[in-house]
């Protein structure tokens, strides 16, 4: 039976461009998960966007001297050239500056105000005298007051996780000039959090065995002091507060950024013509919701979006007796260092995406992010298991070994899949534990343990090596024709099953593979960016056709005589000079 999967994936500030480290942490797990349902033949639907909105945005454009609107446009057209070039199957990625977004934000704010979940209140926030203007949160940093960081940001601190009102900020400076701002009175609405603590603790309460002990602990901890927090601001750049008298106030962005994971859905319902087709996956409980994020946001995704869904309930009041399904699961990342350092993008240590696939592959990349996923830990980028990583892994166990054999096949045996004589034991063990991988690896992408899941199938890839190292076709085709072919069979069969395990972490190798064994057609569907008109101005946006798709999540059907087209290496071997090339371009020389 089909299953409702919908794939809610972090929206990247559209400030900066892609490194290793958000790929790593929220980009590239959702698209192997996502991938892996998709040849399960279930019914997945992956939204994102751009977060045009965050302050970062307006603190570049002021370094800048441009507007906000074109430096998030700047990046987002960088975003969609990077996804796409990663392989990252969005069935919409879209951004938040859409009248699809700014309608269904303003929409959930109403909402959660008739229901008495919205309040005003009066309070001091902290005011630039140079700037002539009241400072939105990312605007200042200071030390934080839990654990003394000095680089603490108005909003959160990065070092011990903590949210933060900036008027806490101890020492705090402003950001554009470093001037000490003074404190003036200014009057927001605040979302009432713990009027629905009670809702929140008896949802987390719920079996969470398959969360992550780090997410599950944290947000717990959370729910039980939940403080009100301020849901509008002093900024002109935004989506405007929708209520008489309330001009030149904007919703806050950590609101109305997780309404994006709906909005993008009623937005690409719309896309296709059918315009109520979202609620398949919001408001069916049987639907599981899966949201990819870095361990930085995991109080939005947790506890603030969970609140405002329970508080909301449903869209509009028409949906009576269907309410929005909470969160299934937040599989939280921890962070990608880079060479024992945490990466910096202002500070430029850092390995742009973009950058990094202009002289490697992308399955080169999701192979080695994926294979050092900071899954339960920081985990480390280093240019030499890298290079160590892509040539005795990648190279030497798996792209050698279907190489090899597909060039034997192909040279001696009629450029064709040979017709095999009895298999004997030792060709039914390995095709019968290769099929019999499918389900526990399947089992391990689904619970949202990547890493482990990859290292099972490069595992059988070696078991695969190791039958062809016993068979020795190569020399079992100088006295038996038949025992050779049998061998070759058994290991295009083998490889052939791989290739579909492989699958979800290298869909570019892997859609090579598939044509070099013969086979017509496309193992995924089809990315393209697409242009949206809308009632004032057009926006371009990632989607995804999965009616192209051609493979299951099944073991090889490969027939014998099957032809074969010439084989070609899946990887580049890396020289070791890599390494000190990429590390002097890090360190600017």
């Amino acid at each position: 039976m089909k299953e409702k999967i919908l794939v809610c994936v972090a929206w990247p500030y559209a400030s900066a461009s892609i490194h290793v480290g958000n790929m790593a942490g929220a980009d590239l797990p959702p698209d192997i998960y996502a991938r892996y349902h998709r040849l399960k033949g279930n019914d997945v639907l992956v939204v994102s966007g751009s977060d045009s909105h965050g302050t970062p945005i307006t603190v570049r454009a002021d370094q800048e001297g441009l507007p906000p609107q074109e430096v998030f446009e700047r990046f987002h057209a960088e975003f969609l050239e990077t996804f796409q070039k990663m392989g990252l199957t969005y069935d919409l990625y879209t951004h938040t500056d859409t009248g699809n977004h700014h309608r269904v934000s303003q929409t959930l704010f109403l909402r959660l105000l008739e229901k008495g979940y919205l309040y005003t209140k009066t309070e001091e926030h902290l005011y630039s005298v140079t700037e002539g203007r009241f400072l939105p949160d990312r605007y200042l940093e200071g030390t934080c007051p839990y654990c003394d960081y000095d680089g603490a940001r108005g909003d959160q601190c990065e070092n011990c996780g903590k949210l933060l009102d900036a008027i806490e900020l101890i020492n705090p400076r402003s950001r554009t000039d470093g001037s000490p701002p003074e404190i003036r009175e200014t009057t927001h609405y605040f979302f009432d959090l713990p009027a629905l603590a009670d809702q929140l603790i008896a949802w987390l309460d719920e079996d969470k065995d398959h969360w992550r002990p780090n997410v599950i602990h944290f947000t717990r901890n959370m729910a039980r002091d939940l403080q009100g927090r301020p849901i509008t601001r002093d900024l002109t750049w935004g989506i405007p507060v929708p209520v008489e008298g309330w001009e030149g106030k904007t919703i806050y962005v950590w609101f109305e950024a997780v309404i994006g994971y709906l909005a993008a859905a009623i937005e690409w319902a719309n896309n296709i013509g059918q315009p109520d087709k979202w609620k398949e996956w919001w408001y069916n409980p049987d639907a599981r919701t899966v949201y990819f994020i870095g361990k930085d946001n995991i109080p939005f995704h947790t506890v603030v979006w969970p609140a405002i869904l329970a508080g909301a309930e449903r869209l509009r009041d028409s949906d009576e007796g269907q309410n929005f399904n909470l969160p299934y699961d937040v599989p939280a990342n921890e962070f990608l260092n880079m060479e024992s350092r945490k990466v910096s993008g202002s500070r430029g240590w850092a390995v742009w995406v973009l950058d990094f696939l202009s002289r490697y592959d992308p399955d080169a990349l999701r192979y080695y992010l994926t294979a050092n996923a900071p899954e339960t830990r920081d985990t480390d980028f280093t240019w030499v298991d890298f290079v160590r990583r892509n040539n005795d892994e990648l190279v030497a166990a798996w792209g050698n070994l279907a190489n090899r054999v597909l060039s034997f096949a192909y040279s001696r045996f009629d450029e064709r899949v040979p017709e095999p004589g009895e298999q004997d034991e030792a060709d039914r063990a390995l095709l019968a534990k290769i099929e019999a991988g499918f389900e526990p690896i399947g089992a391990l992408i689904d619970a949202c343990k990547i890493r482990a899941a990859l290292g099972e199938v490069m595992a059988l890839a070696r078991e695969v090596n190791r039958y062809l190292d016993e068979k020795a076709p190569w020399l079992q085709i100088k006295e038996d024709r038949t025992a050779a072919a049998t061998s070759v069979y058994t290991a295009l069969r083998a490889i052939d099953s791989l290739k579909v395990l492989f699958t979800p972490f290298l869909p570019f190798s892997s859609q090579a593979l598939h044509e070099m064994l013969g086979y017509e057609g496309s193992l995924f569907g089809r990315q393209y960016v697409a242009t949206f008109e809308e009632e004032t101005r057009s926006h371009q946006a990632l989607c995804y056709d999965a009616s192209e798709l051609t493979e299951r999540w099944e073991p090889s059907r490969l027939p014998p005589g099957q032809p074969l087209r010439q084989p070609r290496p899946l990887f580049e071997k890396l020289d070791e000079s890599v390494v000190e090339e990429e590390l002097a371009r890090m360190a600017g020389e």
